[in-house]
């Protein structure tokens, strides 16, 4: 997993999402490595990945710094564009590998940004089935989906329940960064700021209104502190402009 220095959105559009995947395909010419799962979201992005000769450092190295020049190129910026390098863990069997495929194609559900993993487009997911908009090049998809059948009708009907099977998985960042996170998607989200803005003596439409703008500015706080959500989503829900929950 790789995410954005202080948690900042660094995949602000889709462009910035598709250069991502056009440095990954770029990678993966020399035959270095093999991309079973992807998925895209704001402020972070998870890979999971099949490498050669324990070059992982070494690749995701060249990725990154890749996606940080064209980053800090196109939006006029200098510094840090990832937090730290990555974040990695080994795969050991099958069960583990399909669950980790599971847990990376539901984490836009689970961030609220979608109701289902087929309605998010930035993820490997509709390589899968069949209708995403990802390129097939990029995903190497049989073998896992000859563990569910040797029929590809077949394969991707069991492939899709699995993936759908309500499920406790947790992988990397979940265990040591989201156990203090009280705020877990956008319905939670908006009942904190509900019975805040309640507790102030306060409505939704007072909320951008100059006089109000500390009051605004606390909850992005603790929008930011507690909860998953990216600066994107913070900002649609508070119907702001990004930047203002950038400059908080």
């Amino acid at each position: 997993m790789i995410r954005g220095n202080e948690r900042k959105d660094i995949f602000l559009d889709e462009e910035d999402k598709q250069r991502f995947c056009d440095i990954l395909k770029e990678k993966m010419r020399n035959g270095e490595f093999t991309v079973y799962a992807l998925c895209i979201m704001d402020n972070h992005a998870h890979l999971l990945l099949k490498v050669e000769n324990d070059r992982l450092a070494n690749i995701m190295k060249r990725i990154n710094t890749s996606y940080a020049y064209y980053y800090n190129k196109k939006y006029q910026r200098v510094g840090h564009v990832f937090q730290d390098r990555f974040k990695s863990e080994a795969i050991e069997n099958e069960s583990y590998l399909l669950a980790a495929i599971r847990y990376i194609h539901n984490n836009p559900v689970k961030a609220g940004m979608v109701k289902a993993p087929r309605h998010y487009k930035w993820s490997s997911y509709g390589s899968y089935t069949g209708r995403g908009s990802l390129e097939d090049d990029i995903i190497e998809k049989n073998m896992v989906l000859e563990m569910f059948s040797s029929e590809k009708g077949k394969a991707v009907e069991l492939f899709v329940e699995y993936m759908n099977q309500l499920n406790n998985d947790t992988f990397i960042e979940c265990e040591e960064e989201e156990k203090n996170k009280t705020i877990l998607c956008e319905k939670d989200a908006r009942e904190f700021v509900d019975t805040y803005l309640k507790g102030k003596g306060l409505h939704w439409g007072m909320l951008n209104v100059r006089a109000n703008y500390e009051i605004r500015n606390e909850i992005i706080k603790e929008l930011k502190e507690k909860s998953n959500l990216s600066i994107r989503q913070i900002a649609g829900l508070l119907g702001i402009n990004k930047n203002t929950v950038l400059k908080v």
